[in-house]
């Protein structure tokens, strides 16, 4: 909504730099920076970290606090569901950074493998070949899709933290 609006430029930037960090993996004896659990667990650290500011901030403390107990909850059950509530909240930098250093790990490994067969296989290299061919494009597809969901993600996150929770 309108309140949202202030960050879509901090969101597109995020968007930006993390396709261009993942297509930079592309260009051969290149390196993907965001290949590296260090640099994605950074990136997503920052945005809860901003992420939990801005909640505290627009809800308050008390109003934050209340978005780890659902409603309905009974009394007795409260600590224990907090404990949960929280532990998945907490869980979120780690998701989104191991998400997508997996995600580019897994692909450059498997086209600078397959690539590796093309020049020994002389002749017989045409299939690997065509094989490393297509999955170059998909390999670009998932840069762009893994930027893309890091930065919805963190959209989700951020539009939570603005949402009015007065349900409570």
């Amino acid at each position: 909504g309108e309140k949202g609006m202030k960050y879509f430029p901090f969101i597109l930037t995020l968007f930006l730099f993390i396709l261009f960090m993942n297509l930079l993996g592309m260009v051969p004896y290149s390196f993907t920076p965001t290949s590296h659990i260090i640099v994605t667990f950074g990136m997503s650290s920052l945005v809860f970290l901003g992420v939990t500011i801005i909640a505290i901030i627009a809800q308050g403390p008390a109003g934050f606090f209340k978005h780890f107990i659902p409603e309905g909850v009974p009394l007795v059950l409260i600590p224990l569901i907090m404990v949960i509530e929280m532990v998945s909240y907490l869980a979120r930098p780690f998701s989104l950074a191991i998400r997508l250093a997996a995600n580019m790990i897994a692909g450059h490994t498997l086209l600078k493998v397959i690539a590796g067969f093309v020049f020994p296989l002389g002749i017989f290299g045409i299939a690997p070949l065509l094989f490393v061919t297509v999955m170059t494009g998909f390999e670009i597809f998932i840069a762009i899709l893994q930027a893309y969901v890091f930065a919805l993600l963190s959209t989700i996150y951020l539009s939570e933290a603005l949402a009015d929770h007065d349900h409570h």
